[in-house]
């Protein structure tokens, strides 16, 4: 009885539900969102593109870069006018200028400076070992007090 109710309530639920369609009718100008939503980088998140984001800023930004598309501008226009609003930053790949140049090769700059101080951290460390030779005595010693030890156990 109790599943027969539960099955009536929910049909006009399932009744109503639609596959989600696209923003516009346009399917050629939801491929170039798309496309552009992936070259361009959300403002607000760490490391996503716009496509990937959820937040209200990229949604804001995907309706804005819809809105260009209706009004029929390249995709260059579309670029260059958000570099211009926001920067180089909005791009997920920035080119290489003089302002990016820290970023392009940052972490080559970091990776050598890493290998070079791994590098004179091991040498000091060799020159501090020291090749430490044994008397005739003091292996005899050494000796004495292992086998008394074996002899213990």
């Amino acid at each position: 009885m109790k599943w027969l109710l539960l099955i009536i309530l929910l049909v006009p639920c399932l009744a109503g539900a639609e596959e989600a369609r696209p923003l516009t009718d346009n399917p050629q100008a939801e491929a170039r969102l798309k496309h552009l939503a992936v070259e361009l980088r959300c403002l607000v998140c760490q490391n996503q593109t716009l496509a990937d984001s959820n937040a209200p800023l990229a949604e804001d930004l995907r309706r804005e870069v819809r809105e260009m598309i209706a009004k029929d501008m390249s995709d260059k226009d579309i670029i260059e006018f958000l570099v211009t609003r926001y920067g180089d930053f909005i791009l997920y790949r920035p080119p290489l200028k003089a302002t990016t140049t820290l970023l392009w090769l940052g972490p080559f700059v970091l990776l050598i400076a890493g290998v070079a101080a791994l590098v004179l951290a091991l040498r000091r460390r060799q020159k501090k070992l020291v090749d430490l030779s044994l008397s005739e005595d003091e292996r005899k010693r050494v000796a004495q007090l292992l086998s008394e030890g074996a002899n213990r156990l």
